[in-house]
């Protein structure tokens, strides 16, 4: 059985929240479903279709794991997404707070040698426009090592790896500030008790609120490369 549009859905997103937890492969349904925005019951109903698909096996009291199949389902899927949306934002000049839905909507329809194209045309990206990596054409997702800059050290210099927010308007906020993925700044102090930010960005002063620097993930030029 080859999957829906909705199933694709379902198993990139399980795949996201297994990437980035790192030890434990297994992601539990109401995980799933707060990320997904729906219902329990409406998850229930879908991991049990993926299962009898093979897409996934379900744990009761663990969650779902995706099988090889599923895995090669979610890492196609996210792939599409993800050059999509830096194809709109290279090439056809989008905003990069515009183009979450726009991808949404357009890597449905769009072949998988039309999105190839894309990705030449885009440059052949290795992350989104939000940062977040892009796997090869063989299925590969590069590993993202960052933390949250909210959480990061003071007197240090950092790159902004990617935006952990699909929220327009923090994310055109964001832009106006220039705190875009790749970009380099300098952490000048952190407040305590979850208080302001201060930054250091291309020779100015930027104070920033302790939770919109939550959102932002930082890293090392090394790592930023995903080398």
């Amino acid at each position: 059985m080859s999957a829906t549009d909705s199933m694709q859905e379902y198993l990139a997103e399980a795949y996201r929240l297994a990437y980035y937890q790192s030890t434990d492969p297994y992601v539990s349904t109401s995980a799933l479903a707060d990320a997904l925005n729906v219902s329990a019951p409406a998850v229930t109903r879908m991991v049990q279709r993926l299962k009898d698909a093979g897409y996934l096996d379900h744990e009761p009291y663990r969650g779902i794991v995706l099988t090889p199949a599923g895995e090669r389902e979610a890492l196609a899927s996210i792939r599409r997404h993800r050059l999509v949306e830096a194809f709109l934002v290279n090439v056809m000049r989008f905003a990069w707070h515009e183009v979450h839905d726009e991808a949404d909507a357009f890597g449905g329809v769009v072949s998988d040698s039309v999105v190839e194209r894309m990705a030449v045309m885009a440059g052949n990206p290795r992350r989104c426009p939000h940062g977040e990596p892009i796997p090869n054409a063989d299925g590969v997702m590069p590993r993202v090592q960052d933390k949250p800059l909210s959480e990061s050290e003071p007197d240090t210099e950092y790159v902004i790896s990617r935006v952990n927010t699909h929220d327009a308007d923090r994310l055109a906020y964001l832009g106006e500030l220039g705190l875009k993925p790749g970009k380099h700044f300098r952490l000048v102090s952190r407040a305590p008790f979850h208080g302001p930010l201060q930054l250091e960005l291309d020779g100015t002063n930027t104070v920033i609120g302790h939770e919109l620097a939550g959102v932002l993930r930082v890293c090392s030029q090394e790592e930023y490369e995903l080398v």
